[in-house]
């Protein structure tokens, strides 16, 4: 992956405060157990959910079944906002990732991740692969998308400061 740009916007943070390195933010979307994803409906209105997702190959990754709202958006409009932290004021990390999803269809590929779903949760997340698609125990052909970012926003709280990685 090539190194962002990155810098700290002095409007939105505090006086003398200093941009979020990149492996700071990279280590939260590595580690997060849980995203919000914000794609866009036909008819223009957002749509929000939560999910997980795994970092692997600078990118993130997360699945959806074919009938589920998201996928339907994504197949007419690949433009998706994944967002992670936490809700408290006084402390944390809040990180914003913005890009385009992409069908991920190679076996092998799916293989690797869903490995990464795997450890990432202990075992929790099972997928076997299967023509291009994950499957699970219900038996439904689930859909992995790729989203590498374009521009991640990185939020520290406490000491306020707002950080922009540029790709």
């Amino acid at each position: 992956m090539k190194t962002p740009v990155t810098a700290v916007d002095q409007r939105f943070s505090d006086p003398g405060s200093v941009a979020v390195g990149w492996d700071e933010t990279r280590r939260a979307l590595e580690t997060a157990e849980l995203f919000w994803i914000t794609t866009v409906r036909a008819d223009g209105r957002p749509h929000v959910t939560p999910l997980v997702a795994v970092w692997l190959d600078d990118a993130i990754h997360f699945c959806t079944g074919s009938t589920e709202q998201k996928a339907v958006n994504l197949t007419a409009n690949p433009h998706v906002i994944l967002t992670t932290g936490c809700n408290g004021w006084q402390g944390g990390l809040d990180v914003v990732v913005e890009g385009d999803a992409v069908l991920v269809t190679d076996d092998g590929e799916l293989r690797r991740l869903a490995e990464a779903w795997t450890t990432k949760w202990d075992g929790r997340w099972q997928y076997e692969v299967h023509d291009g698609h994950f499957g699970h125990e219900a038996g439904e052909r689930v859909r992995v998308y790729a989203m590498a970012p374009r521009k991640v926003l990185a939020f520290t709280k406490g000491a306020f400061s707002h950080t922009t990685h540029s790709f």
